[in-house]
């Protein structure tokens, strides 16, 4: 199949969940022999790397420039009440749009636009042409905002509730238009469905099971790992909780267990705030393995649901035991003492990470199911397949310009 592919974004390097998804499901789906061209609109230019990584995946990649976050329009725009802030900085592009009319001018079995923030440069051509196209959503996206309310100053909180309004009828209105709509997981799949009134389908993130399967979680290292992208405000959260609550408990019955922290965009201040030899500063790794392979447990004290999980997913296909709550696996298929273990608690979470890394066998057995599971429901080739199904039922569809624009809201 001809995929013309959107994204707001390069998806290398994979810092975050959501790029490491996209390079991941690009290369399966080329890997199946399906010609893509993959239009992006980026703030960082096309680096010679990136070029050599994206362009065996696809048959052309279009990037395009975006304005800078601080640009006037970006602030005009915070006053438009039909677009979010997210919506604006990635919308408003004419060179994004006028590119992506020309491009509608060819044949193309399937069209898929990566998230609902990144929709507005496509909106009118979508609508005047009545192809039928996929809105890929990685969470509920209004919800993101709220989740961070509490640690916005308090005179940005009433324009953060705004515009999360803001957020919720645009969202709406987006997943109201597309043919198919694409969740990550069911429990994000349910939420959607409730704002559309429709079935979402779910393509689940994964893992390369075979880059993972000689890794050895090491027991007597008493290491954590946390790995996350700090730009998301539920990762900064999290090792404020650990660092703050649940480590000066851990420590008090284990002064030897030490915590490797991981990801892009580690906050510099952390290091003055925490200053503490027990506590690893490593920042962004391209290759987590060598970490991985000398750490004991995987510790994700989440507390905001939703999004990717792919970090978890990766260590649990690296064979390390994980410690997380119900929120670090929301919409993950897992059984609390069988794959992982955990609880809502810090008191909790202090207890089970002493206790387990006291018991090599129990972390042995964590260490066979989490590789079990991964490697049956969340493989690569896994969500390529599920992806493939959806866009195969996208190109069997009729062109139907009543179709696509039922439910939509008038544009102003």
């Amino acid at each position: 199949m001809r995929v013309l592919w959107t994204l707001p974004y390069l998806p290398w390097p994979t810092t975050s969940g959501s790029k490491t998804r996209q390079f991941n499901l690009l290369r399966g789906l080329a890997q199946r022999g399906h010609r893509i061209t993959l239009l992006t609109q980026s703030r960082v230019p096309l680096t010679e790397p990136a070029r050599q990584a994206l362009m065996p995946l696809v048959e052309r990649l279009i990037v395009l420039p975006r304005r800078p976050l601080h640009s006037p329009l970006n602030l005009l725009a915070a006053l438009n009440v039909s677009y979010p802030m997210r919506t604006s900085i990635n919308g408003l592009a004419p060179h994004l749009r006028h590119r992506f009319e020309a491009l509608l001018q060819e044949h193309w079995d399937v069209i898929q636009i990566e998230h609902s923030y990144s929709f507005q440069p496509f909106e009118r051509a979508l609508q005047a042409s009545g192809l039928p196209f996929i809105v890929s959503e990685h969470q509920v996206e209004w919800r993101k905002g709220a989740a961070c309310q509490d640690r916005l100053p308090l005179w940005l909180r009433p324009f953060n509730s705004f515009d999360g309004w803001r957020y919720r009828h645009w969202e709406t209105r987006v997943l109201k238009q597309a043919s198919e709509v694409v969740a990550v997981s069911p429990y994000d799949a349910r939420q959607i469905s409730e704002m559309t009134g429709r079935p979402t389908q779910v393509v689940v993130n994964g893992v390369d099971c075979d880059h993972y399967q000689d890794i050895r979680f090491c027991p007597r290292s008493q290491r954590l790992l946390f790995v996350g992208n700090f730009e998301h405000c539920a990762n900064q959260e999290a090792i404020e909780w650990a660092l703050d609550e649940i480590l000066p408990q851990v420590w008090q019955s284990n002064p030897a267990v030490r915590l490797a922290i991981a990801g892009h965009a580690l906050p510099d201040h952390w290091k003055l705030r925490w200053d503490d030899p027990r506590i690893e500063w490593v920042g962004y790794l391209p290759d987590l393995r060598e970490l991985q392979k000398h750490s004991a447990i995987f510790f994700a004290p989440l507390r905001q649901s939703g999004g990717c999980k792919i970090k978890l997913l990766e260590a649990m296909a690296a064979g390390l035991p994980v410690v997380t709550t119900r929120e670090g696996v929301s919409g993950l298929q897992v059984r609390c003492g069988e794959h992982y273990l955990g609880g809502d608690a810090g008191d909790d979470l202090a207890l089970t990470i002493t206790q387990l890394l006291n018991q090599p066998q129990r972390m042995q057995q964590l260490s066979e199911a989490g590789r079990v599971f991964v490697r049956e429901r969340h493989d690569w080739s896994v969500a390529a397949a599920q992806l493939e199904g959806v866009h195969a039922r996208l190109a069997s569809r009729p062109v139907a310009i009543g179709d696509v624009m039922g439910g939509i809201m008038p544009l102003t």
